[in-house]
């Protein structure tokens, strides 16, 4: 277990004045942290006075740049070996961090999974579960809970991945597959998380296509092929069955079937390359 004396505390924050206090105070009683930061994103509500009541540490954004870009800030001013990422809308109990804080010195990163059960609405576990579906095929890993913002890793691996983090919605799924695909060792805890106070700001139509988009971004960087070559063996199985079909029926190859090989063969150059531009990225890395 890592000492709770080496663990930071990060909590990303915008607009959350109804729980905060109360999200830092129960913290504070659960275990000796080295420090608990909050990062105040452009909030209006008082929000920052109410942590720094509580006892945090409070980094203030003059405006909202997003909640990526309060958790970057706030990896970047924690100075302890282990970082804890909580969200400030009083869904994570402190019993819960210690149990992810308990496997910190066996796994590099510490996801809290959800149960399906305490995800807002319907649309929301379908959206969650075909996020899920799709990045365990990408990683080769089982992934229950792709979008947890809860979540404990050590600090220099997060640091390696911070230019990858953006400053929307998408840290905690791009942290999950930078870590699974950058030879980390990562554990899912499964967690009975409460019913967050006020609105989630994250719109599942809205922000859907952003998640996706991280995904794919993601797998590319670290293994090209896992998109490139499935597309390719589609396009040709289709192309040479198209043609075959052809040949059968009408003695003849048509242009349709030329093109899909033609594309099969293109992309499939294409995933090589950028294999290769995945290794030379990563090669001596630390």
């Amino acid at each position: 277990m890592a000492d709770p004396t080496t663990v930071s505390i990060v909590i990303p924050a915008k607009d959350e004045a109804l729980s905060i206090a109360n999200v830092v105070g129960r913290l504070k009683t659960a275990a000796a942290w080295r420090e608990i930061i909050v990062v105040d994103d452009g909030s209006t509500d008082g929000t920052g006075d109410r942590a720094a009541a509580a006892g945090a540490t409070v980094v203030r954004h003059p405006y909202n740049i997003g909640n990526g870009a309060a958790v970057k800030n706030g990896i970047r001013r924690a100075t302890g070996e282990y970082i804890l990422i909580v969200d400030a809308d009083g869904q994570h109990p402190p019993e819960n961090a210690l149990r992810l804080v308990d496997k910190l010195g066996t796994y590099d990163l510490v996801i809290g999974a959800r149960s399906a059960q305490t995800q807002a609405t319907q649309a929301r576990r379908a959206g969650n579960g075909m996020l899920n579906w799709l990045a365990s095929y990408l990683t080769g890993r089982e992934i229950p809970d792709l979008t947890s913002g809860f979540r404990a890793a050590r600090a220099s691996g997060l640091r390696e991945f911070l230019h990858l983090l953006p400053n929307g919605f998408s840290t905690p799924t791009t942290t999950t597959l930078a870590f699974i695909k950058g030879g980390y060792s990562v554990t899912f805890e499964p967690i009975h998380a409460r019913q967050r106070s006020g609105q989630s700001k994250i719109k599942l139509a809205r922000d859907g296509a952003k998640f996706l988009m991280i995904i794919f971004k993601i797998i590319t960087i670290f293994s090209p092929f896992r998109i490139f070559l499935p597309l390719s063996a589609a396009s040709l199985a289709l192309g040479v069955g198209y043609g075959i079909w052809n040949v059968v029926v009408h003695a003849r190859i048509p242009n349709g079937s030329v093109l899909l090989i033609l594309f099969a063969v293109v992309v499939f150059l294409v995933g090589l390359v950028s294999e290769q531009i995945s290794a030379l990225r990563f090669e001596g890395r630390r």
